[in-house]
């Protein structure tokens, strides 16, 4: 897949200090040592200049703590049935989007936290589709029609949302980068249940489609011309399949029906204060039970929401 996220080799970098330092040293007198040689080769096999960016969705659920114990355990069980089913959907729903993704793909990405996670992917638009796929079966969970029982005895769930686009990498199968970070920090800062973005997906979505309120009017072929969609992606999905948001033409019926974007405020990330926009999507999608053809349903959710105090 393009875009391969820069891996930390332990073995390399152990390597190398093996070679130039000690891993303990006690001397009479304290002296601090050059540096230069080892920093050289480190810098040789850890490219910080060629890492690239990533989007980050975090998912929370909302006031986790304050569920009795009992449904504190079932809730990461509910959770995890939840993203099984979003994935489903987005390869369904969007199978030139997703194509460069699989169940394991996904799932391998994902950076669990028991009561929500983080997901890694190419672009802002993945991270917003499989929002708006999760927003989707939240609603279907909230209303009854999916697990209804364990729907009651759960009781109802809200999630906030958070997507950042920035520098990602792995070290020992585990991921981390400043998309991580700032996307933990955005999410740990809003007690609203929003969709909060950061200033780099706001920028990405300016540039590609000449701002985010546009979603509403797309089509999937000015989707294919974007340009990470335009290289190394297979366009036959374009003439046999459908997308569920973008359509081949444009329409207020079904998709993404409305778009609004608020910047509300800023966060602190080192030394750099990052603008920080709150997203409102409503998405209209027709669904049918896997488990019975007959059974159909259209429903229209909202993604975050209006409110726009500060965080």
């Amino acid at each position: 897949m393009k875009n391969q996220i820069t891996t930390i080799d332990h073995d390399i970098v152990r390597d190398i200090l093996n070679k130039y330092d000690n891993r303990v040293i006690f001397e009479k007198t304290n002296v601090v040592p050059d540096e230069t040689e080892m920093l050289a080769e480190l810098k040789k096999c850890i490219d910080a200049d060629s890492l690239g960016s990533k989007s980050v969705l975090g998912l929370d659920i909302y006031q986790y703590s304050s569920y009795g114990e009992f449904e504190q355990m079932l809730i990461p069980f509910l959770f995890k049935t939840m993203l099984s089913t979003t994935i489903d959907l987005c390869l369904t729903n969007h199978p030139f989007i997703f194509q460069k993704y699989s169940r394991e793909i996904i799932e391998k990405s994902f950076i669990s936290t028991g009561d929500g996670g983080f997901l890694i992917f190419d672009t802002p638009l993945h991270s917003l589709l499989f929002a708006s796929n999760y927003a989707i079966v939240l609603r279907i969970y909230n209303a009854f029609h999916f697990f209804p029982r364990l729907r009651k005895i759960i009781g109802g769930i809200s999630t906030r949302y958070a997507i950042t686009y920035d520098k990602v990498y792995t070290y020992n199968d585990n991921h981390y980068g400043r998309a991580i970070i700032n996307n933990a920090r955005i999410l740990s800062r809003d007690s609203l249940n929003r969709c909060l973005i950061d200033e780099h997906v706001h920028r990405w979505f300016t540039v590609n489609i000449d701002g985010i309120e546009n979603l509403q009017v797309l089509n999937i072929e000015d989707i294919s011309n974007i340009h990470e969609f335009s290289i190394g992606y297979n366009r036959l999905p374009l003439a046999t399949m459908s997308d569920k948001i973008f359509g081949r033409e444009a329409n207020r019926h079904e998709g993404i029906i409305n778009s609004d974007i608020l910047k509300i405020g800023k966060i602190k990330a080192k030394e750099t204060d990052i603008n920080i926009y709150n997203l409102h999507l409503q998405v209209t999608m027709s669904l049918v039970n896997n488990d019975d053809d007959n059974q159909k349903k259209i429903v229209t959710v909202s993604l975050g929401n209006l409110n726009t105090s500060g965080i």
